[in-house]
């Protein structure tokens, strides 16, 4: 390896979604209305949950902790994805790389264990109504949220840790929107083999304990439906539980696309078209899934309404 070649990279370049130039300024106004329509949505229902008395249960509680969830994953991505779009510098600095990758896998991480517990919360609220209160009190409810995001900081701290280790000296060029981790072992000049295991290992670990959390939660929840007799109640015990069960679908389902099923496309188009999804477009569509069909979030919108 010649001398050049051992040269220390201390700044990375972002090839950003597309290096063809009259795409620029259009993709950068698609995801600034995104991003604004994003962090509208998540801040707006978190602001509607806080002011809102009849909201401050435990199902709200959660919704509001993965709004602010999804309004960071959002930020610590798109910001960077915007400016890159205007800017013929597509520079990061490897603090700025290592941290944005800290608070987006962090929010990540977070979101993972709050669909679950959120999971868990329809499962007591269905299958044991008149212990919910006692089961899923505010107060247990808060340890929870403040559980899943001690455990995001955590993790991603583990493996900022270990992304020090490394040295970068193959390239500087991250084929990416954002720092990627994956990337990232790619033009390391150090042996990354115990990264990629202990991602490999805590992802497993993490998204199969929370997947298969949901996946038991809701098949308890559908056989106590089906014994339900009556219809309205069958009714909204399903209504209750649909908005979650297509924000678990969208985000476990992007997942799946992306380490399970091949594209038959080039592999680097599809994962950053996937990746697209899961940073910037599921967080634009939770607030409005849990939203617009909720009774009682819309009565709560009027009432806030009404009183300004």
């Amino acid at each position: 390896m010649t001398a050049e070649n051992q040269t220390v990279v201390a700044v990375f370049v972002l090839t950003g979604l597309t290096e063809r130039s009259e795409l620029q300024v259009p993709l950068f106004l698609v995801f600034f209305t995104i991003y604004l329509i994003t962090i509208v949505g998540n801040l707006g229902l978190i602001a509607l949950i806080w002011k809102d008395p009849h909201l401050h249960t435990p199902m709200y509680l959660f919704l509001g902790s993965l709004a602010f969830a999804d309004a960071c994953a959002s930020s610590s991505v798109t910001p960077k994805m915007l400016v890159n779009f205007l800017s013929k510098d597509h520079k990061m600095f490897l603090v700025e790389c290592f941290t944005q990758f800290y608070f987006f896998g962090s929010s990540a991480t977070t979101e993972c264990f709050l669909l679950s517990v959120m999971a868990y919360d329809r499962y007591v609220a269905i299958c044991n109504p008149l212990l919910y209160p006692v089961m899923m009190s505010n107060s247990l409810c808060m340890k929870f949220i403040y559980v899943s995001y001690i455990i995001g900081f955590l993790h991603l701290a583990i493996h900022v840790g270990l992304l020090v280790r490394l040295n970068f000296c193959k390239s500087n060029i991250i084929h990416y929107f954002y720092c990627e981790i994956l990337q990232l072992f790619k033009i390391s000049c150090t042996d990354p083999t115990i990264n990629i295991l202990l991602v490999l290992i805590f992802s497993a670990l993490i998204q199969g304990f929370t997947f298969m959390t949901i996946i038991v939660s809701y098949f308890s929840v559908i056989f106590a439906i089906l014994k339900t007799k009556s219809e309205r109640g069958r009714s909204k015990a399903f209504s209750t539980c649909s908005a979650h069960l297509l924000s678990v679908s969208l985000f476990y389902g992007t997942l799946f696309l992306i380490y399970v099923c091949p594209g038959s496309g080039p592999v680097g188009d599809k994962e950053k078209m996937l990746s697209l999804f899961y940073t910037v477009i599921i967080p634009l569509l939770n607030p409005f899934v849990y939203s617009l069909r909720n009774k009682e979030v819309i009565s709560a919108f009027r009432r806030v309404m009404k009183n300004t």
